[in-house]
């Protein structure tokens, strides 16, 4: 980690230390590792339908764009209704809303009524989160051997699971409907009435957070407000209240630790190598991004297939990831909502206004020693920055929290898994060579057509590290927030887990 000697290094020379290097040669991936994502040739119904659940995220997300806290929900809605129907066919699990209601005699538990089950609740649960995609959902019902219309024993407990649940989160707070007390009538709007500190145009508080402008896409420019500033009121799944770990304050402008955090942020910004590239981007997890819910479901999936796993504990496993990165993005978003921290964007233009530093000029313009006033993250135009505040990192507390509870499901940190990247695919994809031209008397920079790069997760807590500081090296965060999120992460997860072993072993108590 290069960290503030090199971003004291290079602001002092004006200059980034190695603005563009050679294409690097990819590492080697270590024998018996899994590729992440890779295909399934024997997949579980669980596994299937977490594919299903995960494109029906993806479609939403090019409808509506990323909204993290909204997927993290819809994920964990349709997981635990899956989770819910299983348990009526295990000898002693119990479901989240009707406990053992609908457990089945021992001569019924076999793995067609089962499947024939989850089925039919997640189906249920997607029709009901996404109701524009109602055909597609039914054509993969339909695909899987099931009829929406049938009246068999498994279909009506998946839907009494289903249905259950849905009426449990049909008023948790998260406004899916639009009507809560305050709304504007909008699925998902905010009705806690937030205003940012600082207007757009300006800074009024360098502590606070500033919307930052966003390209249209159409030639013009917008500006976003605080993606769903409410979520602090979101009934959690595991925790008591969404403040009940809530991290201690950072550091302000005007100390120390604050200007070391901001200039490491710089220096790595402006010194991408094309490992630290395909890492920014692996871990913002592309275009059709289903958020962190969806890239730690994929990691879960990783480890369905290296350990073979059967459908019992698929469905425990997808139903822990799922709900924990669901707390974890309430609590984190209580943090973010009381602290309204700003982001790297504000604070380097504050401390370094009307100076000159190293920076990511933008997509296919490369690095230069540019005006602070004109620093870029290194992400698309249309999407430069999450549109809420900083403090703490939602990459990292989810991040921390799914890694966790990898580790507590499996007994093992280990992880061993290799995720091939081409560095520069997400943010500079249409950039020709060369794109930049020479700026204030400096050699002009090129890009490089990139080689595939190798990204090495060796652990569970070694994944969820490389993604809070990808967080940094990309632009997005300061260090604080990266490990406070993780911490948060990891507290929320130790804290949940006797609570899901409480729901597999039969021994747990349903939450009003």
């Amino acid at each position: 980690m290069r960290f503030a000697a090199l971003a004291a290094l290079a602001l002092a020379l004006g200059c980034a230390a190695e603005p563009v290097r050679p294409p690097e040669k990819s590492k080697e991936a270590p024998p018996g590792w899994v590729i992440h994502q890779a295909a399934n040739p024997h997949p579980t119904a669980a596994y299937a339908w977490l594919e299903i659940i995960l494109e029906a995220s993806a479609r939403s997300v090019d409808r509506f764009g990323a909204r993290p806290t909204i997927l993290s929900r819809e994920m964990a809605i349709a997981t635990t209704a899956m989770y819910d129907a299983w348990a009526a066919y295990d000898e002693k699990a119990v479901g989240t809303r009707l406990g053992g209601k609908l457990r089945s005699p021992a001569a019924e538990r076999t793995l067609a009524n089962k499947e024939k089950a989850i089925a039919h609740a997640a189906y249920r649960a997607l029709t009901y989160l996404y109701p524009e995609d109602g055909a597609w959902i039914e054509a993969q019902l339909r695909s899987a051997g099931g009829d929406p219309k049938e009246d068999s024993v498994p279909q009506q407990v998946g839907k009494a699971a289903a249905d259950a649940l849905i009426e449990y989160r049909r008023h948790d707070g998260a406004n899916q409907h639009g009507d809560e007390v305050g709304s504007d009538g909008k699925p998902y709007s905010d009705y806690t009435f937030y205003e940012p500190r600082n207007p757009p145009d300006r800074i009024i508080d360098p502590d606070r957070w500033q919307q930052i402008p966003f390209d249209d896409g159409k030639g013009g420019t917008i500006f976003v407000n605080f993606l769903t500033a409410y979520w602090y009121r979101v009934k959690p799944f595991a925790l008591e209240r969404s403040d009940q770990f809530r991290p201690g304050p950072f550091p302000k402008v005007g100390t120390a630790q604050l200007k070391k955090e901001v200039d490491e942020c710089i220096a790595y910004n402006g010194n991408l190598t094309l490992e630290e590239k395909a890492l920014v981007e692996f871990m913002r997890d592309g275009p059709r991004s289903t958020g962190q819910s969806g890239h730690w479901l994929r990691f879960a999936t990783d480890v369905s297939r290296r350990d073979s796993h059967e459908l019992d504990r698929d469905v425990k496993l997808f139903f822990s990831i799922a709900n924990i990165v669901f707390d974890a993005f309430i609590a984190c978003w209580e943090a973010k909502r009381f602290y309204d921290s700003s982001r790297p964007w504000t604070l380097i233009r504050h401390l370094y206004r009307g100076r000159k530093i190293v920076g990511y000029f933008g997509p296919c313009k490369g690095f230069a020693l540019i005006p602070a006033e004109q620093w870029h993250p290194y992400s698309p135009s249309t999407f430069v920055t999450p549109p809420f505040p900083g403090y703490p990192s939602g990459h990292s507390t989810a991040s921390g929290a799914a890694a966790k509870m990898l580790e507590l499901f499996t007994g093992s940190d280990r992880y061993e898994a290799v995720a091939r990247r081409r560095a520069g695919e997400l943010t500079e994809a249409n950039c020709g060579v060369p794109q930049m031209q020479a700026r204030e008397g400096k050699p002009a920079l090129h890009l490089h057509d990139s080689p595939e790069v190798n990204l090495l997760l060796p652990t569970f807590s070694a994944t969820a590290e490389m993604a809070g500081v990808s967080r940094i090296m990309g632009g997005y965060h300061i260090q604080t927030d990266n490990v406070a999120g993780l911490a948060l992460g990891r507290t929320i997860a130790t804290y949940s887990w006797p609570k899901y072993r409480a729901y597999f072993e039969g021994t747990a108590k349903i939450r009003d």
